[in-house]
């Protein structure tokens, strides 16, 4: 059960889960009400987790063999789960995420299989080829607030498009990171990633200059009145850590450090849309 846990990797999941409700919030706000809403957030919730873990484990299951040299230590290629096994455990995630979707309305039923659709082939394929890959991932990632915007129709996915501008920015930046440090371990995999294609130094000039863009762009939700004037002040924070993740890939080269901090950004990141919603 532990093995099947890290596979799933819950506060990955948890935290594109909350994305998601803070998407809903934010499209409640300025949208208006709707019947059921406690309902609603909640199917908000488990189809994004379920979805997501499902996208975690897919993962896995396809970068065993990388894993064996970049993270040994993950369920696969430790041995404690086979991988057949993991695809299985996948599959069945993704279709209760997809049925889950339903209940919420055909929108969010047809994000959730498109979604489900593009991790599936981002784990098997997308992955391995040339930024699209990391495009994807970044749509993924910033299409959590989205969803919880489409629980209110287009009118709510309007009020989460800069959100969803933010985050796949902020992702982008951290996607080229992470491919930087898992270098060896993808060449031995056979993947051909922005990294080995063009170079670690213009692939660390490319994630800068998301990750800058993402921090000139974060005052957008305040001055198009999506969020409050704490955000403002919760944000700047999270922008500081972009800074520091720039300079430690560009400056330092650390590629480790800086995807860290690309993380820990993120989450502040977060937190400040949580504050400007509440607080609008």
């Amino acid at each position: 059960m532990q093995g099947y846990l890290e596979l799933l990797r819950p506060g990955n999941c948890a935290m594109a889960a909350f994305s998601s409700i803070i998407g809903g919030i934010i499209a409640y706000l300025l949208v208006g009400s709707l019947e059921g809403v406690p309902r609603i957030f909640l199917a908000v919730f488990l189809t994004v987790f379920l979805v997501t873990g499902a996208g975690n484990a897919v993962n896995d299951f396809f970068d065993a063999r990388i894993d064996a040299v970049n993270k040994p230590g993950r369920p696969i290629p430790s041995g404690r789960i086979g991988r057949w096994g993991a695809l299985f455990f996948s599959l069945v995630l993704f279709t209760i995420g997809i049925v889950v979707s339903y209940s919420i309305n055909i929108l969010a039923f047809a994000i959730a299989v498109f979604n489900s659709i593009l991790l599936f082939f981002y784990a098997y394929r997308l992955k391995r080829t040339i930024l699209v890959g990391n495009i994807g991932i970044s749509y993924l990632t910033g299409s959590t607030f989205l969803f919880g915007g489409a629980a209110f129709w287009i009118e709510g996915i309007n009020t989460t498009l800069v959100l969803f501008l933010l985050a796949s920015l902020a992702t982008l930046a951290r996607e080229i990171v992470k491919a930087i440090e898992d270098i060896r371990g993808d060449r031995i995999g056979g993947a051909v990633t922005i990294a080995i294609k063009i170079g670690v130094k213009p692939s660390a000039y490319l994630a800068s200059g998301a990750g800058l863009l993402a921090v000139m762009l974060s005052p957008l939700p305040y001055f198009q009145g999506i969020l409050g004037e704490p955000y403002i002040f919760a944000v700047f924070p999270a922008d500081v850590l972009f800074i520091l993740a720039i300079g430690q890939i560009i400056l330092k080269q650390n590629a480790a450090a800086s995807s860290r901090y690309f993380k820990y950004a993120m989450l502040l990141g977060m937190v400040a849309f949580i504050i400007g919603a509440l607080q609008r």
